[in-house]
């Protein structure tokens, strides 16, 4: 058997093997957070707010007014069905057999029943969504959080889902799979899904970033509590009942995928 397939992709991981070991070391302070890097992520929040007043939004109202609710619904389920295989290999490397079964069912039955993932019959029948990410196996496997950072554009992260998130894009199946134009089209069908989110919890996202006395910090608090709350771990500490009640319901999830 010959492994010319999988050399680009054996290329694009061995990227990260080096990087692997540095990260999840940073020591967090007495509330919890080790934000070594606040300054320069005060500088990036700041431009994300920015362009999200000047581009994002604007897009994303103009999106959620002229397209109707049903093909913008629609078109996030395809969106997210295309995303059920990377789940599935995250799944496998946790060791969740369980779950890497749940979600290959759901992704069978939403590219058939569902018609290419238009639909969503499948959470009708008990499969529902059970996400997965590479940062989410990392901190399977034993990494630490690491510091708090925040990325151009995609916004708040840790430097173990940082990580994980470059890994993610560099092992998505699908688009591995998919060649011109249609990756380009995947692309498309994510960026239309996250417009659809940011229309649809407008008055949420602008609660923490227009309407906060500081928005960095309820930004970098709701974050951590949110993405700790999913993997089982302490929440900040100091945290009041509405952040954790937040973390909770997972309300901000979606502006972080």
């Amino acid at each position: 058997m010959t492994l010319s397939p999988l050399r680009p992709l054996l290329a694009k991981t061995s990227l990260f093997a080096g990087v692997i070991v540095l990260a999840g070391c940073a020591t967090p302070g007495p509330d919890g957070i080790a934000d070594p890097y606040e300054e320069v992520n005060r500088g990036w929040h700041d431009t994300n707010v920015a362009l999200d007043k000047a581009v994002i939004k604007p897009v994303s109202t103009a999106y959620g007014t002229v397209v109707p609710d049903p093909l913008r619904k629609g078109l996030s389920n395809v969106s997210d069905t295309l995303g059920i295989p990377g789940s599935v290999v995250n799944d496998v490397l946790q060791l969740r057999f369980g779950d890497a079964l749940h979600n290959t069912a759901r992704f069978a039955v939403n590219a058939t029943i569902g018609i290419g993932g238009l639909f969503d019959p499948a959470t009708g029948m008990g499969l529902e969504e059970r996400d997965a990410d590479f940062g989410e196996t990392l901190y399977t496997w034993g990494m630490g959080e690491g510091a708090y950072v925040v990325l151009p554009l995609y916004g708040p992260s840790t430097e173990r889902d940082s990580l994980g998130l470059l890994v993610d894009i560099a092992l998505d199946p699908v688009g591995n799979l998919l060649g011109n134009p249609e990756k380009g089209y995947k692309t498309g069908l994510k960026v239309a899904d996250l417009a659809d989110t940011r229309y649809r919890y407008s008055d949420l996202y602008e609660s923490v970033i227009y309407d906060s006395a500081d928005s960095y910090a309820q930004m970098r608090l709701t974050y951590l509590d949110n993405r700790r709350y999913e993997l089982g771990t302490p929440i900040v500490a100091g945290a009041g009942a509405a952040d954790q009640e937040a973390a909770a319901f997972d309300i901000y999830e979606d502006f972080y995928e």
